[in-house]
């Protein structure tokens, strides 16, 4: 009988230690999977991050893939970086956020698409500055032979020369401008069907040669159609040879130093805008000073 005590008791303490088992086994399941659902959590935001990076960084491959370049070597190369980042960018769309290795891989495959961009632009800085220097080596030894068979001819394209040169150093110059796009109470919004009102913010750059004072600025904006937005027949003014049309215009005081300002167009109550490219044009005293391509998008 106390032997048989002794087998109950013993398989009573056995049963405790195993129900202490299993519940500590369900415990440190259900923290793992805590855990799990919140590291899953994570790489769904640092995915989200990505796939905006991502598409930044398709709107500069398409900028630059708009320029004149005049090298098919280094626009081939901007086509296949471009199509490489359209590529990664569906790629990561279709990756589920619980990969974490294939999202940091394509975090590096980011980061060196930046840095092949970033080389590729100082390629075209430095092609654009080559062709500008022979464009002018080349105007100076034309104008050099006519002198040598035209004295007067020469004389008078010098001052001819001269005339264009110190008005284009005095002309202002737009050397940056960023776009927002603001719903009716004037709050960011990226969703076209809510823009009521587009935003610039613009830099002029600093020039002492230029004469001081109050300046009209004229904006122009085109649609992807290339219409121009917010046009009357009582908005224009004179440029080059003849009159245009004009979106907005601004009264400005510039003294000669960098000048930063804001300039908004509001849209008409029936009008929407489209997604796709638009085109900004600043212009003053008879002169494009800026032109900034922009994308709007869903």
């Amino acid at each position: 009988m106390k032997k048989k005590n002794i087998g109950i008791g013993l398989l009573i303490a056995l049963t405790v230690i195993l129900l202490f088992i299993i519940g500590g086994l369900l415990y440190w399941n259900l923290s793992q999977r805590q855990e799990l659902n919140e590291i899953v959590e994570q790489m769904a935001i640092e995915k989200e991050e990505l796939q905006e990076e991502y598409e930044d960084l398709a709107i500069q491959f398409d900028g630059y893939q708009q320029m004149d370049i005049r090298n098919d070597s280094l626009q081939d190369l901007l086509s296949r970086e471009q199509q490489r980042v359209q590529d990664l960018l569906e790629e990561l769309r279709h990756t589920k956020a619980s990969n974490a290795r294939r999202i940091n891989e394509l975090k590096q495959e980011l980061a060196t698409v930046r840095a092949v961009l970033k080389d590729y632009v100082r390629q075209i800085d430095s092609l654009n500055a080559t062709n500008a220097r022979l464009t002018e080596e080349n105007l100076q030894l034309t104008q050099s032979n006519s002198a040598l068979t035209q004295s007067n001819q020469q004389l008078t394209e010098s001052n001819t020369a001269l005339t264009e040169t110190v008005s284009r150093a005095s002309m202002l110059e737009i050397t940056s401008c960023v776009l927002s796009t603001l719903n009716k109470n004037d709050r960011k919004t990226r969703i076209a069907s809510n823009v009521r009102k587009l935003q610039f913010d613009y830099t002029i750059a600093k020039n002492i040669t230029c004469t001081p004072g109050m300046k009209t600025l004229y904006v122009r904006i085109q649609d992807p159609a290339g219409n121009l937005m917010g046009e009357a027949e009582d908005k224009t003014f004179e440029f080059e040879s003849g009159e245009i049309g004009y979106t907005a215009k601004q009264e400005i005081e510039y003294a000669g130093e960098a000048y930063s300002g804001v300039c908004y167009y509001t849209l008409a109550e029936q009008e929407i805008v489209q997604n796709g490219f638009y085109t900004i044009d600043f212009c003053c005293e008879g002169n494009l000073i800026g032109s900034f391509p922009f994308q709007i998008k869903k």
